[in-house]
């Protein structure tokens, strides 16, 4: 069985392209370009809690590193670094190697230097990665920017990796649920065109509520108008609850002013990435009303919540 520091050596220590100091010594040492600000996000991967026991672990290696990506992208940062923790019941070679080429082939296409982390044995199997990126100054999207009047819009469709989850048949849906894209380009394009951001992770209704609750404003979003897949016609009665608090979609979610529709709508064309916009912010108190086709209010639940009891999941 391979040592800690072998494991280090053998499938994760890789040479880097923006860093001074990486993999090897106490601390890694990095030098932001003059003129940008340093995004930090950090995400953690619990078996049992976000992934099932004996999940792909070359899948894993990518959505490890593609959730910290999408919190990048909702303040519209560049990615560059990231570290890597893990808890790990056995040293499996195999798994590990697995797991290294999802989470390096993801880190190649963005430019990600993997500068660091930790290694130990532990009961289940954790994953935890802090990445950073790099955004010019005064530009960075906020959940507090949401101003009344905005067009709420939000890229891709959503409900479709919560229907994976609750439907592992759907062989069209699983890359959803296991591989999921961070909008990393969309993201940085946004800048100057989108106020308030969000990725929706634990689901449109509970992320949605993050923005209006930073930025002390309500919406109004229309069911028919959220873009969800072709696979719902035949589960009807999962849809709401997939498209409105299934969470793990990972799309962005963001608020603009009314007279940037012209530019976001040839920005979708352009990147070939549907946005679609689905409601408006509103003054008043923090509070989501979805309504139906008539206009009707639509009741709904909050997000995935961390520690709640697992159903699924």
């Amino acid at each position: 069985m391979p040592s800690e520091f072998e494991i280090i050596r053998r499938f994760f220590d890789r040479p880097t392209k923006h860093t001074l100091v990486g993999i090897g010594d106490d601390c890694a040492l990095l030098r932001p370009d003059a003129g940008l600000e340093l995004a930090v996000t950090t995400d953690m991967l619990v078996e049992g809690r976000h992934f099932l026991p004996g999940a792909e672990p070359e899948a894993l290696g990518h959505k490890a590193l593609a959730v910290n990506l999408s919190d990048l992208a909702a303040v519209g940062a560049t990615p560059r670094w990231a570290t890597l923790a893990l808890a790990l019941p056995a040293a499996d070679e195999r798994w590990l190697a697995a797991f290294a080429r999802g989470f390096f082939a993801l880190a190649e296409r963005y430019g990600v230097d993997l500068v660091g982390g930790d290694t130990t044995r532990g009961p289940l199997l954790t994953i935890s990665i802090t990445a950073l990126g790099e955004v010019p100054a005064g530009v960075a999207m906020y959940r507090a920017s949401a101003r009344p009047g905005d067009d709420i819009w939000v890229s891709g469709e959503l409900g479709g990796a919560a229907l994976a989850l609750a439907h592992p048949e759907l062989a069209e849906l699983a890359p959803r649920l296991h591989r999921p894209e961070p909008r990393v380009e969309l993201g940085e394009r946004l800048r100057g065109l989108a106020r308030a951001a969000i990725d929706v992770s634990d689901g449109l209704a509970g992320d949605l509520g993050h923005i209006l609750e930073r930025s002390q404003v309500g919406a109004v979003v229309e069911y028919e108008k959220i873009p969800r897949p072709a696979a719902f016609e035949r589960f009807r009665e999962l849809e709401r609850d997939c498209v409105l608090s299934g969470g793990d979609d990972y799309e962005l979610l963001f608020t603009a002013a009314q007279p940037q529709r012209n530019e976001l709508e040839a920005l979708s064309r352009e990147l070939k990435i549907p946005l679609s916009r689905i409601g408006s912010v509103q003054a008043g108190a923090a509070k989501l009303a979805v309504l139906d086709a008539a206009g009707e209010p639509i009741a709904h639940r909050g997000g995935f919540d961390h520690f709640a009891p697992v159903a699924g999941r």
